[in-house]
């Protein structure tokens, strides 16, 4: 049986996946508006990533017998001035949920939640992966600057991602 103050801790974060689907959405249509099409492509592939994660919180807390909360949320970002600030912006992002996934899973080994031990484990490994791809990305924006050609190289880049739904992760998008 999951605690209170996990369930709390749990529907906080899922709305945090939901803001973070927002704040990836809103990405794409900026990288959009700049002709950046592959990084569009990107953003909405992680968006879509996003959404799972919402959902598997979503059906975690129900499938524990919680009803959960839809909190409000602020607004999102929807101006950027370089595809290497959205990336930047991106790693701290990602960073931020990373140390809240930490947290969730110290909380729950605290509370010898065993279950929520288990639900939270995919998500830390995922979190190494998001940070990887997002360094790797703001590296090679830095590496070639304010040139348009490697600008280009790299959108081209971000367009070959493709949203892949995890195995028996619930339909989100």
């Amino acid at each position: 049986m999951i605690s209170k103050k996990m369930a709390d801790s749990l529907n906080n974060h899922m709305n945090l996946e939901l803001y973070s689907s927002h704040i990836y959405l809103s990405m794409s249509s900026c990288a959009n508006e700049m002709g950046l099409k592959g990084a569009a492509n990107w953003f909405m592939v992680q968006y879509r990533e996003e959404m799972v994660h919402f959902i598997k919180f979503y059906t975690y807390l129900v499938d524990q017998g919680v009803n959960v909360e839809f909190l409000p949320s602020n607004a999102v970002p929807n101006a950027y001035k370089s595809l290497l600030e959205m990336m930047q912006r991106t790693l701290s992002h990602e960073e931020l949920i990373t140390k809240c996934i930490n947290e969730l899973s110290e909380q729950a080994v605290q509370d010898k939640d065993h279950a929520t031990q288990i639900f939270l484990q995919w998500f830390v490994t995922e979190q190494v992966e998001e940070e990887n791809n997002d360094r790797d990305l703001i590296a090679k924006l830095k590496l070639v600057g304010d040139n348009g050609h490697g600008i280009l190289m790299i959108d081209a880049e971000m367009a070959t991602r493709v949203f892949v739904q995890p195995v028996g992760a619930p339909l989100a998008v």
